[in-house]
């Protein structure tokens, strides 16, 4: 972090900032990194103690609504989702990884928890947790693909919702066309993506990397970068 040091001279005070170390340089610059990637990404000590968070992380602990934090310890919205969740750290702090999924009103939230120590080794027991991806619509990446290819406002705005999983006639209804519209913008889009169908357009834009649309408003508190405001 810049520090900034105030120096007494005869012509008054003199601010002189000095750079910042390389390792403090380098922490900040991942932890940044991290606040960028569209998954939200958890470390939690041996002791099952939340280490860091990155914004989405944050972001979603936030909002309750699948996970959230009590004293640093990440809990589940049900007592349920909390034994899940406590049975999977344990089990990835003695080297196992695990997958847990969340039933959200017949919607899954994903959490993968990978052991970033083996237990046989000398450093210290971290578990890595990574929470479901947003919604494909949801990344940047889909937006900066669409001007790649120049397609269109109207066009851009059928890809997102063949993205979110709407059907033509579903398209049609929300943008007030006709399905004969949105075919020919479907046309249009396979033609310059160069894609011989939607399900390959489709697979090409779910290959797309995984960029944060914007960093929202989540303050964390001095002492530690899990900790909130409000979402």
């Amino acid at each position: 972090m810049w520090q900034a040091n105030e120096q007494l001279s005869n012509r008054g005070f003199l601010q002189t900032i000095a750079p910042p170390a390389r390792d403090d340089l380098a922490q900040s610059l991942l932890l940044r990194v991290l606040d960028e990637v569209d998954y939200g990404l958890l470390v939690i000590d041996g002791t099952g103690r939340i280490r860091h968070a990155n914004h989405l992380a944050r972001h979603e602990m936030a909002g309750g609504r699948a996970i959230m934090t009590h004293g640093n310890v990440l809990l589940g919205r049900t007592t349920e989702f909390t034994a899940q969740i406590q049975q999977a750290i344990e089990q990835a702090l003695r080297g196992q990884r695990r997958l847990v999924s969340l039933n959200l009103g017949g919607r899954d939230f994903s959490m993968a928890f990978v052991p970033l120590s083996h237990p046989l080794e000398t450093d210290a027991p971290c578990v890595l947790v990574s929470l479901s991806r947003q919604s494909a619509c949801e990344n940047l990446a889909v937006r900066m693909y669409a001007r790649s290819q120049n397609l269109s406002p109207s066009e851009e705005s059928v890809l997102l919702g063949l993205c979110r999983g709407l059907s033509i006639p579903d398209i049609a209804r929300q943008h007030g066309v006709a399905q004969s519209t949105v075919r020919s913008q479907i046309k249009a889009l396979r033609e310059k993506t160069g894609c011989g169908s939607i399900r390959e357009l489709l697979q090409r834009v779910n290959s797309l990397p995984a960029v944060v649309p914007a960093l929202r408003i989540v303050s964390p508190m001095p002492h530690n970068a899990t900790e909130y405001a409000q979402p």
